[in-house]
């Protein structure tokens, strides 16, 4: 059995990184950059895209009002906006979250990683227990309008993105 000798292979080093690979700015160059891209430097109002779920839910409820037969207009209304309810009212829970860990003042980097993490969690769990809560306590919900206005809620992050 022969045994190849092995070579160590020579590690790349952080300074021999290309020089042009990354700059790191003064404050007045950042300063001068923002007054160049503005809308670079923005960043999306979450109460603005909870508004835009409610609007939007109310659009698709009243779609739902007027594209229905007489004899079940008002539950695809009220189904439409069960769905939009449950898009919208833990987005604002998430929300009520954040605002809470921004205005901590012992807050830090971490603290802060934890508030989004535990908004997160209430989030998803408040979602679960209203589509739980309605199925169990609305039996004559129809699915199609309260899931189709609970996906276009869940949508109006990526049009918050594209209106930024």
């Amino acid at each position: 059995m022969v045994l190849n000798k092995v070579r160590p292979i020579k590690a790349v080093e952080w300074n021999d990184q290309d020089e042009d690979s990354f700059k790191a700015l003064s404050k007045t160059e950042m300063d001068a950059l923002r007054k160049v891209k503005p809308k670079s430097f923005t960043s999306i109002n979450g109460w603005r895209v909870v508004a835009s779920q409610v609007v939007l839910t109310l659009i698709i409820a009243s779609f739902s009002y007027f594209f229905s037969e007489s004899a079940e207009r008002v539950v695809y209304t009220y189904s439409a906006l069960v769905g939009g309810l449950i898009g919208f009212l833990p987005s604002a829970l998430f929300l009520v979250r954040l605002e809470a860990a921004k205005k901590n003042v012992k807050s830090s980097p971490g603290g802060y990683l934890a508030a989004v993490v535990s908004g997160e969690f209430l989030k998803i769990l408040a979602t679960i227990l209203l589509f739980i809560g309605f199925a169990l306590k609305q039996p004559d919900l129809k699915w199609i309008p309260l899931l189709v206005t609970y996906l276009a809620t869940l949508k109006c992050y990526l049009l918050a993105w594209f209106w930024r």
